[in-house]
């Protein structure tokens, strides 16, 4: 079995641990792994341009807010975004800064019919530490992956 394929296997069984409607959940550095060997897969970065610009950018990431800033409204044209920029067949991994919109966005994605979405844990900043920082202990910054400061 492909390094690959025992990737998505085990996030697609923690995702059924997790009771999650989609296909899957992958930490950073998993996600990373796909990326470089899927062809064809897609990193959707879904937090607000304030973010991308003031925190940082993942290279290559298809960048569409889920929700804007400030006051974090909905983006009403987040799925037209979506389908505009990225085939229903790919492979989709949805990252944010802790893992909480890049959930919703995966189970958005998935009912309207992209059957290959995976939510990245942890996000771009990953949780809180003791003291009440992020990029600390997970995330994908703390994984050491590659990012860009704007």
């Amino acid at each position: 079995m492909g390094k690959i394929t025992a990737i998505l296997q085990a996030a697609q069984q923690r995702a059924k641990d997790m009771n999650l409607p989609y296909e899957g959940a992958l930490f950073p550095d998993e996600a990373y792994e796909i990326l470089q060997s899927a062809p064809g897969a897609k990193l959707v970065d879904v937090r607000c341009r304030a973010e991308l610009d003031w925190v940082g950018r993942i290279p290559d990431a298809v960048e569409i807010e889920w929700a804007s800033y400030p006051g974090m409204k909905p983006n009403p044209s987040f799925m037209a975004a979506l389908e505009q920029q990225v085939d229903k067949e790919a492979l989709v991994l949805f990252i944010c800064r802790s893992g909480a919109r890049s959930h919703a966005t995966a189970i958005a994605a998935t009912l309207a019919g992209y059957r290959d979405s995976y939510n990245v844990l942890n996000g771009f900043e990953g949780e809180k530490d003791t003291s009440g920082h992020r990029n600390t202990s997970d995330g994908w910054r703390a994984a050491g992956l590659p990012w860009v400061q704007s």
